[in-house]
């Protein structure tokens, strides 16, 4: 019997653990030639996406992948993460979550181009010492 991966049943936990805490789950992504995202908000070849209930629609987390519709500046979009492309799943509110080794693509990024971006979704606070930023 072929040896079944424990990371799609971590990051289903991890989804569940931030969806009854409150929290808002964000999934960080390396993007190949496999995973269909929005080409206008990857950098150096990863995306950040924000997969909360009222963020996502229709959102499957099965073995293999990671399928929901989305909107990215007013537009739906369909979005496909193969399991082994996910290089984690955190709270946005405190950065807790899973986050896994994920094996560099030989192949160059092909994510759906569409249209530009207004801002950057966050990454996982780094731990430490609290930082604030002065914003005018």
């Amino acid at each position: 019997m072929p040896e079944v991966s424990t990371k799609p049943y971590f990051i289903r936990a991890i989804y569940e653990w931030c969806s009854d805490c409150g929290f808002t789950p964000y999934l960080s992504v390396k993007v190949d030639e496999r995973t269909r995202v929005p080409a206008e908000f990857v950098k150096n070849g990863e995306i950040v996406l924000n997969v909360s209930l009222n963020a996502t629609r229709n959102l499957t987390i099965n073995n293999e992948l990671v399928q929901f519709s989305a909107r990215f500046s007013g537009v739906s979009r369909e979005l496909t993460i193969p399991v082994d492309r996910v290089q984690g799943i955190f709270a946005r509110e405190n950065g807790q979550g899973a986050f896994f080794t994920v094996e560099a693509s030989v192949a160059t990024p092909a994510a759906a181009p569409e249209a530009g971006a207004d801002s950057e979704p966050p990454k996982p606070p780094a731990a430490g010492k609290a930082k604030l930023k002065l914003v005018k």
